[in-house]
């Protein structure tokens, strides 16, 4: 009666399976690095250690809403960068008002564990000159 549309069913029939395949299996390498991520840092021991600040840097993303005015909605991520005692350098996201009491040169103890960030407390800088 027309053109032959058994196309359709080999592409439901075959692409879209092998589609959702993919894409289940996407998901689940990327839940299971981040659960192996999480067990080693788990199995890291809390490290507390002199460092200081060497930079600082954000990452801000825009998100259009499917909205009619066509309205965005924005975030910030904040990361800052310790060097440690033997010139190693680790890179931490941090919220940001730690982010804002942050300053490049400050020096004190970091504290980490494996990849996760718990903190850093400044230590006052005291002028030798007289």
């Amino acid at each position: 009666m027309g053109p032959d549309l058994s196309w359709m069913f080999d592409f439901a029939g075959t692409v879209m399976p092998i589609f959702i395949v993919v894409m289940i299996g996407i998901l689940a390498i990327s839940a299971g690095r981040g659960l192996l991520q999480w067990g080693r840092n788990n199995g890291s021991p809390i490290l507390t250690i002199p460092a200081h600040i060497v930079s600082k840097r954000t990452e801000v993303r825009q998100q259009q809403l499917q909205e009619e005015n066509g309205s965005t909605r924005t975030s910030t991520t904040y990361y800052l960068t310790y060097e440690l005692e033997g010139g190693s350098r680790m890179e931490f996201k941090v919220d940001g008002h730690e982010y804002g009491l942050s300053a490049e040169g400050d020096r004190g103890m970091l504290t980490y564990q494996g990849t996760r960030y718990h903190g850093f407390q400044r230590q006052p800088q005291y002028s030798t000159a007289e």
